[in-house]
């Protein structure tokens, strides 16, 4: 079996002892290469959404003009890596000449790096790429998107919610694509009383780049940049300039 199917095979219940460790320590692997590539991308707003928009879309040129105004704010742009959204997200960064970073994951359609990328890791669990996309971000952003970028709003709405993760602002863009969702998270979820008022206001609904912005800077935080130290092989990523795959 490829490296495609180490996720299902690790995913299929108990096995032996051995394999169950030697898949511990090939996950161990791959979360100390998201570390390594990522400590010192700086201060970052993920942006979710699509990889099935094509260029000219207008959600993906919301995306370009998003990203483009992330990095205007001296801010890193981090995105799954791909095409869609992700690739929007990432060329508006290089547009406005920010840090563009991509957490691809191994798919055997769709995800492939975009070209607007200055660092990016490849992984091959969705979970060790869904921590990377939270673990560097102070905001985020969903924009139009499917199964996945659903996955990745509700997942960062409960780590804020129930306190594993800091407030941080979280947008969603898009209004009308998300206009069903929204209403059954008030007309009905909190109408049963399965989230409060204080759940549903966590997620700020807007089209306007210019005020996802300024929500976006509620989470602008200070953040000590740590230094990298160049004889062990660390580095910060160069504004426009690609490098391979870490």
């Amino acid at each position: 079996m490829s490296r495609l199917d180490d996720e299902a095979r690790f995913l299929v219940g108990p096995r032996s002892r051995r394999l169950e460790l030697v898949s511990a320590l090939k996950i161990l692997r791959e979360f100390i290469r998201g570390f390594r590539a990522l400590h010192f991308v700086g201060p970052c707003v993920t942006v979710f959404g699509s990889a099935r928009f094509p260029a000219g879309h207008r959600y993906y040129d919301l995306g370009r003009a998003l990203g483009r105004r992330i990095a205007e704010e001296g801010l890193t742009v981090m995105t799954g890596g791909g095409p869609g959204i992700m690739e929007a997200a990432n060329r508006g960064a290089r547009d406005a000449g920010g840090i563009s970073i991509g957490c691809n994951i191994r798919l055997p359609h769709e995800q492939k790096p975009n070209p607007y990328l200055d660092r990016f890791v490849e992984l091959d669990h969705f979970f060790v790429r869904k921590v990377m996309l939270v673990k560097y971000s102070i905001a985020f952003v969903i924009l139009p998107g499917g199964f996945g970028t659903l996955d990745e709003l509700f997942e960062t709405a409960t780590l804020v919610q129930t306190g594993k993760m800091r407030s941080f602002p979280i947008v969603v863009m898009g209004t009308d694509y998300w206009r069903e969702m929204y209403d059954f998270a008030r007309d009905r979820m909190l109408a049963e009383g399965t989230i409060s008022a204080a759940d549903l206001a966590l997620i700020h609904f807007t089209d306007s780049v210019e005020d996802a912005t300024a929500i976006l800077r509620q989470g602008f935080a200070s953040m000590r940049a740590p230094q990298p130290i160049a004889a062990i092989g660390e580095s910060a990523p160069t504004p426009g300039v690609s490098e391979p795959n870490t």
